[in-house]
């Protein structure tokens, strides 16, 4: 009698899962402080407080103080020992509440993390990554609406990525981390509360590349963080109109994927770079300057920019969504660029 093998059921394939922004970057953070002992987090309340947005609830449980530090109120100070402490072996991430306190650290990230290994002939590597958060819409008024991610990625060094989706969120940490380099953060203050599915097949996100996030033939919309999915409800709006938009996630602010963003343009011919940053020297700026220089004849129209008002952020909530870049002025700024005028709104110009 011959033996018949029945062949082993395959493992059903897990399922994507409900979550967080917020919830993800907390599930990297205790990923990578369960892989490495040499990874510790310190920041301002990041302890007992849980964080200033809830990122490190329950870590201090977990971990102990040792791994989990609370700081004292001096960004120079802990950031400066952040420095040091990856400049002995460890592998520190430090948060930092808000990006305009960054400020009070920027000769440590400046002077110190972004030019040690130049300055060492290479023998000084600094791999330490620096969380923040960034960006207005929540009234937090003028001290805690910038959006000063393009200061950073000015400086050579540096690596800066702003993650934008669940993914981003949960799977950015790792490489981040594996960087010899300092690698900036920036978490956009109004995605911490967005919840999703997170794919159960994401692993390590790419850093050296932007995303895709939807297809398109008519014109590329290039933007980042906290405005990617005001870009989406302006592709959403743009297709009711026969318009269609490809949409351009950055991801890493530093260095630039030219290859990605001028790709996108070669195909569409047409660009609207979105950016929270103030207009003058912004991000915004620096890629309408390289699509000039480096697609001018791919281009059928000027390149658009959606910025933020060149003011103070306001606090009265009508006046800080007059000053932010929104899904109805990116429709507009694609929709010139295409030869279609904008729908009147009742509403002046």
């Amino acid at each position: 009698m011959t033996a018949t093998h029945t062949p082993a059921a395959k493992p059903a394939a897990a399922s994507d899962r409900k979550t967080t922004y917020r919830e993800a970057m907390r599930e990297a953070l205790r990923e990578a402080l369960r892989a490495d002992d040499r990874v510790f987090l310190m920041g301002e309340d990041v302890g007992r407080y849980g964080g200033c947005f809830g990122v490190s609830l329950g870590l201090l449980e977990e971990f102990g103080p040792d791994r989990i530090r609370d700081a004292p109120l001096s960004e120079s100070a802990f950031v400066g020992a952040g420095i040091g402490a990856a400049l002995a072996g460890l592998r520190p991430v430090v948060e930092i509440m808000t990006v305009n306190f960054s400020l009070l650290a920027l000769d440590q990230i400046l002077n110190n993390a972004a030019t040690l290994l130049h300055m060492s002939g290479g023998q000084l590597p600094v791999p330490i990554v620096i969380r923040m958060t960034t960006g207005a819409g929540r009234q937090l008024a003028a001290q805690h609406s910038h959006s000063l991610e393009g200061w950073y990625a000015h400086i050579p060094g540096l690596r800066v990525l702003a993650p934008a989706t669940l993914t981003d969120a949960r799977h950015m940490l790792a490489p981040a981390l594996a960087d010899p380099d300092p690698v900036l953060i920036f978490e956009h203050g109004s995605l911490y509360n967005v919840s999703g599915d997170l794919p159960a097949d994401a692993g390590p996100v790419d850093l050296d590349h932007a995303a895709v996030r939807r297809s398109g033939t008519d014109v590329s919309l290039i933007t980042y963080g906290g405005s990617l999915p005001k870009a989406l409800a302006a592709a959403d709006d743009l297709a009711n109109g026969s318009i269609s938009a490809e949409v351009i996630d950055l991801r890493t602010l530093r260095p630039l994927d030219d290859a990605t963003i001028g790709g996108s343009v070669a195909r569409t011919h047409r660009a609207v770079v979105v950016d929270e940053g103030w207009r003058t020297g912004s991000l915004a700026a620096e890629i309408s300057a390289r699509l000039a220089e480096q697609h001018f004849y791919d281009l059928d129209a000027p390149v658009e920019r959606v910025c933020s008002a060149e003011v103070p952020m306001p606090y009265a909530r009508r006046l800080e969504e007059a000053a932010l870049p929104q899904t109805d002025g990116i429709v507009a700024a694609a929709r010139r660029t295409v030869g279609e005028p904008a729908p009147a709104t009742g509403r002046p110009g």
